[in-house]
């Protein structure tokens, strides 16, 4: 072990600093990762990335501390570098972050790319988006059904979510509902493996995720990355798609790492053309043709229906939206808004004046929610003060559009129904025949992206 090791922070938020860790510096002698640092995910500091996973440089483990305590960690333990690792965020908050840490004295860096992307032995095709709530879940679901009707064997490897016992979770199998119990999911967790396993596709998830390819391997004809927070692709891809948002135009070239999704596509999925302004959408393309000329460009729409949309004209309604879609990723309104809309519903209601706890403290932390409900559950605390919030909530009608059904993980003291949402493609070309010239080997190898001046 070198002497003079290089002493370095990641700063994360439980997904991509693990796994930069896992794959750079795990094993290597040369640099000593002294802390990760945590934000966005509520609860994850305070306790150790352990030992276990950490290698044997690291046989106490690691520390994970609040971002908020970063400035101070830097000067505490003369940190040198510090290693940027998560996503969704834009180029000012990322350069921001970078100002302060070179202003308390250390190298700001940010990893990720090729470097940290595993070799599978199977086939892989990503699914990655431009910013959280663009529309990859359903893309993905579609994808998995596609091939499906190929006949071949999908298993699905979703971005990790690991917010309990990091050992524990360190390779997590979802074959069946009751997994979903076993490993004590998260809502965010159920939302993104309870539709793959519906459509009998096998999801696994966690933290080691070379050991998680290998395992999903021996099960597989094909690897369907499930990206998630509009990270990139843990694995190297065969093929790539990425999904873009026409409700949030231009953002697909100045969010972190938004950008390097589009530019490492191979196939751009324009979603929500049905609900976007056409001008909007042509300012999405024309990037697209900008920055990714020989990408092939899928348009498609994600209509929502509704289980009994008799109930919602005009009744008072809250709306419960997907939790990162309203936090980090910030869209002010979503699938619920628009079947309250569409099905004449009087009036949103605000829930601020009825929040507890730790919702209370999600909407301090992202003020520009607005009238919507937010369906954070990532422990059991929060998932309590979710259902107190809602039942507070004076209202004729709750509108449920997270992509699982809430009502059966918490009791809701009024009519509630649901919104239901997949992805259709306009024309041509499809996912069908873009999938079709993969399997035959079609896909041209990716050009190098140029830059553009």
């Amino acid at each position: 072990m070198a002497k003079n090791r290089k002493k370095v922070i990641i700063m994360g938020a439980a997904g991509r600093d693990f796994h930069n860790f896992n794959t750079l510096y795990r094993d290597n002698a040369d640099v000593e990762i002294v802390a990760f640092t945590a934000t966005q995910i509520p609860d994850i500091e305070g306790r150790r990335y352990p030992a276990v996973l950490a290698g044997k440089l690291y046989p106490k483990g690691i520390p994970i501390y609040d971002e908020k305590e970063l400035l101070a960690l830097i000067k505490k333990f003369n940190i040198e570098e510090v290693i940027f690792s998560y996503s969704d965020v834009s180029y000012q908050y990322i350069m921001e972050k970078a100002a302060y840490v070179m202003a308390a004295g250390a190298r700001f860096a940010v990893e990720g790319g090729y470097p940290t992307m595993i070799k599978s032995s199977r086939p892989v095709v990503a699914v990655c988006a431009i910013r959280t709530g663009s529309g990859k879940s359903q893309t993905t679901r579609k994808v998995a059904k596609t091939l499906q009707a190929m006949g071949k064997k999908v298993v699905a490897v979703r971005h990790p979510m690991p917010y309990g016992d990091l050992a524990r979770q360190a390779c997590q199998r979802f074959g069946n509902l009751a997994d979903l119990d076993k490993h004590k999911c998260t809502i965010e967790e159920r939302e993104e493996y309870e539709p793959h396993i519906v459509n009998d596709v096998v999801v696994y998830a966690g933290v080691d995720y070379e050991m998680i390819i290998r395992q999903a391997e021996k099960e597989a004809d094909i690897i369907l990355w499930d990206g998630g927070n509009n990270d990139m692709s843990f694995y190297k891809p065969d093929l790539q798609i990425t999904v873009v948002d026409p409700h949030r135009p231009g953002h697909e070239l100045s969010y972190y790492p938004g950008q390097n999704n589009l530019l490492l596509a191979d196939v751009v999925v324009i979603n929500k053309i049905d609900s976007a302004d056409p001008d909007d959408v042509m300012i999405v393309r024309d990037n697209i043709r900008r920055y990714n000329p020989e990408a092939v460009i899928i348009d498609a729409a994600s209509p929502v229906s509704v289980d009994r949309p008799e109930l919602i004209k005009g009744r008072k309604v809250l709306v419960v939206e997907d939790g990162p879609t309203l936090t980090h990723g910030e869209m002010t309104y979503g699938a619920g808004v628009v079947a309250a809309d569409k099905f004449g519903a009087a009036e949103l209601v605000d829930p601020r004046p009825y929040t507890v706890k730790s919702i209370t403290a999600t909407f301090n932390k992202y003020p520009d929610i607005g009238l919507l409900l937010p369906a954070m559950g990532y422990g059991k605390q929060q998932v309590k003060d979710l259902e107190t919030t809602i039942n507070k909530t004076k209202c004729d009608l709750v509108i449920i559009a997270t992509p699982i059904n809430l009502g059966k993980l918490i009791k809701i003291n009024k009519p509630s129904v649901r919104v239901f949402y997949d992805l259709q493609e306009i024309g041509q070309p499809n996912l069908a025949t873009v999938l079709e010239d993969f399997l035959d080997g079609k896909k041209k190898k990716a050009a190098v992206p140029k830059i553009k001046k």
